[in-house]
């Protein structure tokens, strides 16, 4: 008889264990505005990441981009005292013009695409990711002014190159000088892609079908062959500055695109996840901002509208579960990115929204969720409904 209670209370412990381990694990994002100008104290900051953690378990805080070191080390000083990690939130190839100098990217005409911010109203210029200065001078940022901070790793930001949001000449890029050697080596001819598209205009980037382990099957051979290369290029870049970083000691965080839409903005999951400890894909439904599933994907149609083959993708759960399907093959970490703050004319989200977007996450088994993408402007009944 006792042995069978001690088998009981055995199993019973073993459930325990298992349902705790089920929960899932919040990474949560700080964002402070322009780098001379943060948008709160560390107080404030410090004020609600305690009303958050009292009501949800969090993991990690993504906190940045500003550049006043003495706000991360007090918030660093909060977090480490309730056992919670801080990732630097660090812009790789835009919006680091105002804190090194960079050389910016060049389409295959050999001009610096057009970009927008819907926040702003301006635009902000992507930077080569192939010219060595421009990740020494990341690197150079983060040694000179947050090696010091506390920081348990980074999280990489535009790891990538313009999206349409720039039109077509934004996606087919970078053709400088030195980027269009990098893909010579990958057996592609910026000068013939070039052509191609003058020659074939929309239709160089129409597709025959989409499969969420495959992606999109360019009808094109030689597009098919561009965004591989472009992937390869871009991410390989990427990787070394993770592995850089790592060096640091420090963890490694990626901000990419949702997985239907990452081959255009020159990121391979495959590489990418090789160099990070986890990834957090966009998978913003509700969103019509850039990264925005759909606003993306609305503005791919549009900036070639007589590009053929493209499915008419409903922003609904079932989409999102085919997003999280495609994720499923890579063994680092995996957060999804959920929307939960809310946001008049870009952020539409909901309680029901949030929890119906975390819970197709945790049926896919994955380690937790990025509440995406500034916690500071999340309502309380966002995080609320995340409590159970």
């Amino acid at each position: 008889m006792k042995r069978f209670a001690c088998i009981l209370l055995c199993l019973a412990a073993l459930a325990s264990c298992v349902k705790k381990e089920a929960r899932p694990a919040y990474i949560v994002q700080v964002s402070l505005g322009p780098w001379n100008a943060p948008a709160y104290t560390a107080q404030q900051i410090i004020g609600r990441l305690d009303t958050v953690s009292r009501i949800i378990p969090v993991k990690n805080v993504i906190i940045g981009w500003s550049n006043r070191p003495e706000i991360y080390r007090e918030v660093g000083d909060f977090l480490h005292a309730k056992g919670i990690g801080m990732y630097f939130w660090l812009p790789v190839f835009a919006e680091t013009e105002e804190m090194c100098e960079n050389t910016p990217l060049l389409d295959l005409w050999g001009q610096e695409p057009g970009s927008f911010d819907l926040t702003s109203g301006e635009g902000f210029r992507f930077n080569c990711p192939s010219h060595p200065e421009n990740a020494a001078h990341i690197v150079a940022l983060y040694d000179g002014l947050y090696a010091d901070c506390g920081f348990d790793g980074v999280f990489m930001d535009r790891i990538r190159t313009q999206s349409f949001v720039g039109g077509v000449s934004g996606v087919l890029s970078c053709g400088c000088p030195l980027c269009t050697e990098r893909y010579k080596a990958e057996g592609v001819d910026m000068e013939a892609v070039r052509q191609a598209w003058e020659a074939d205009g929309d239709a160089f980037l129409s597709v025959t079908g989409y499969t969420p382990a495959e992606g999109f099957v360019f009808e094109n051979p030689l597009a098919a062959a561009f965004f591989k290369a472009k992937g390869h290029v871009v991410s390989s870049a990427v990787g070394a500055l993770a592995d850089s970083l790592r060096s640091r000691g420090l963890e490694i965080g990626m901000d990419l695109y949702a997985p239907f839409m990452a081959p255009f903005v020159g990121q391979d999951y495959a590489i990418l996840s090789q160099h990070a400890d986890f990834i957090k894909p966009m998978l913003y439904r509700a969103t019509t901002a850039p990264a925005g599933m759909g606003f993306e994907y609305n503005l791919l149609k549009q900036a070639a509208p007589g590009a053929a083959g493209y499915p008419e993708f409903q922003m609904d759960l079932a989409f999102l579960e085919s997003q999280l399907e495609a994720m499923e093959p890579y063994s680092c970490g995996k957060f999804p990115g959920i929307e939960i703050n809310y946001r008049e004319g870009v952020a539409h989200t909901s309680p029901e929204y949030v929890t119906e977007s975390l819970d197709a996450v945790m049926r896919h088994g994955f380690d937790g969720a990025v509440l995406s993408w500034n916690i500071m402007e999340a309502p309380e009944a966002h995080i609320a409904c995340l409590k159970e």
